[in-house]
């Protein structure tokens, strides 16, 4: 009885411990991330919003929403390049200190191409934070912590960040209340941006301490000697390392006959199902609000908190992929969550009952919180440190091209041919995004002490 008691003691601390046990530098990178998603919700309420508010119309306001994008588009690829070469750490840097900078010219900025303009940099800043996040984690993290690390990463990321939001709607209803003007004029939007800008330059502050090692010590994570609760830095956890460990998965050893083309071919093999992916999710995501408002019309107060609720829970189920990882494999997992989110897509787009297509959706967010931390470690783990930062660059390009392309032809679908009509399309492309995921890897046999 007391040994039973004892394994259940032991079994709850090593689960505790894939979310407890990390190094400084994983923390202060995790902070971080919860402060972008504040910014990115607060700044979804209130940015357009305000320029609205300035007097510009709807065309207008579209090239500027559009800028941050083309800023990110055009940035990512050459910063996964830079990352590689000069290190994650001075990048994040200045992603930390443009990023809020950027924020305060909008605020501040009348002038339309003065607006333009800082779009673009908010872009452009947010960037390295997208290219060197994951990477960073990765290599900060051993192999039984990598896949709770990303876990919570989009836990505060998309479910805690989801509460932005609420601050974004009530910073601008507070602010009218004291100047007496209504919450969606210049004044009060503008002090919801501005909050925006302080939460993302709080959140940043501690990047000074993130420690980079050098990449050819990073704790690659292929031995299970290294125990999951170890609380060392991560010098002394890789130095601890077996001389005898096997390399990481997609390590370019001196023994690797992997070529430049080979490298080519991996990434070509891992980028084109993420396009896909995200084209079924631009299909689906990108005018999902427009869809529930047109469909079951429901008013904004009702849809502001389904969303929140929504991200909330995919973000809390985030934190449960590491031990579904070791039960089914990273591959098998994220394949599967695409799968099972084809006939949810369905359910949102042809339900009859709101109250159903609401719950669908937090089956999606559930399936896509999931799926997100397992898929990118299992990219990460394909790659050598050597390659990462060029990858994740790829990554954030790929990102702003599917998901462009899945919003255009979910608002030519919904206006030309109905507004359930791109449920279908985005269905499509996850189940064949995953379905070119097993061909490509569905095969391969995991290195020697690495998850599948």
């Amino acid at each position: 009885m007391a040994q039973a008691s004892l394994r259940r003691r032991l079994a709850t601390h090593q689960r505790l411990g894939v979310y407890f046990s990390f190094n400084r530098t994983v923390y202060i990178l995790l902070l971080f991330t919860l402060g972008k998603g504040l910014q990115l919700t607060i700044g979804q309420v209130t940015i357009n919003l305000y320029v609205y508010s300035l007097g510009y119309d709807e065309q207008y306001v579209g090239i500027f929403a559009a800028m941050s994008a083309i800023g990110a588009l055009v940035a990512s690829v050459p910063i996964g390049f830079l990352a590689d070469r000069i290190g994650r750490k001075p990048l994040l840097m200045v992603s930390g200190a443009l990023t809020p900078l950027s924020l305060v010219a909008i605020a501040f900025t009348t002038n339309p191409t003065l607006l333009i303009l800082a779009s673009l940099l908010n872009g452009i800043s947010a960037s390295p934070y997208w290219v060197v996040n994951l990477p960073l984690l990765t290599e900060n993290t051993t192999q039984d912590q990598q896949v709770g690390a990303l876990a919570m990463n989009s836990f505060l990321l998309l479910g805690v960040g989801s509460f932005g939001a609420l601050i974004g709607g009530l910073v601008p209803e507070f602010v009218s209340g004291i100047i007496d003007l209504p919450a969606n004029s210049t004044i009060p939007l503008r002090t919801g941006v501005l909050v925006a800008a302080f939460i993302v330059l709080l959140t940043a502050l501690p990047l000074p301490w993130l420690r980079e090692i050098p990449r050819s010590k990073a704790i690659h994570a292929t031995t299970p000697e290294v125990a999951p609760s170890a609380t060392v830095d991560v010098p002394e956890a890789a130095a601890a390392m077996p001389s005898t460990s096997a390399p990481a998965v997609g390590d370019d050893t001196p023994e690797d006959p992997r070529t430049r083309w080979g490298v080519v071919i991996l990434f070509t093999k891992l980028l084109t199902p993420d396009v896909l992916f995200t084209i079924g999710e631009g299909a689906v995501v990108a005018l999902l609000q427009l869809y529930f408002t047109l469909q079951f019309g429901i008013n904004i107060g009702v849809l502001g908190v389904m969303i929140t609720l929504a991200g909330l829970v995919g973000g809390a189920t985030a934190l449960a992929s590491p031990g579904f990882v070791r039960r089914f494999g990273r591959l098998r997992l994220a394949t599967s969550m695409q799968y099972l989110s084809a006939p949810v897509m369905l359910v949102i787009g042809f339900s009859p009952f709101f109250a159903l297509a609401a719950l669908a959706e937090f089956a999606r967010q559930m399936l896509r919180g999931i799926f997100e931390p397992v898929y990118a470690s299992f990219a990460m783990s394909r790659v050598s440190t050597r390659y990462r930062g060029r990858l994740s660059g790829f990554y954030s390009m790929t990102w702003s091209i599917g998901y462009s392309i899945g919003a255009v032809v979910e608002g030519w679908l919904q206006q030309h041919v109905g507004l359930s009509a791109s449920f279908p399309v985005g269905a499509l492309f996850l189940v064949t995004s995953a379905t070119l995921l097993r061909l490509f890897f569905g095969r391969d046999k995991p290195k020697p002490g690495s998850l599948p």
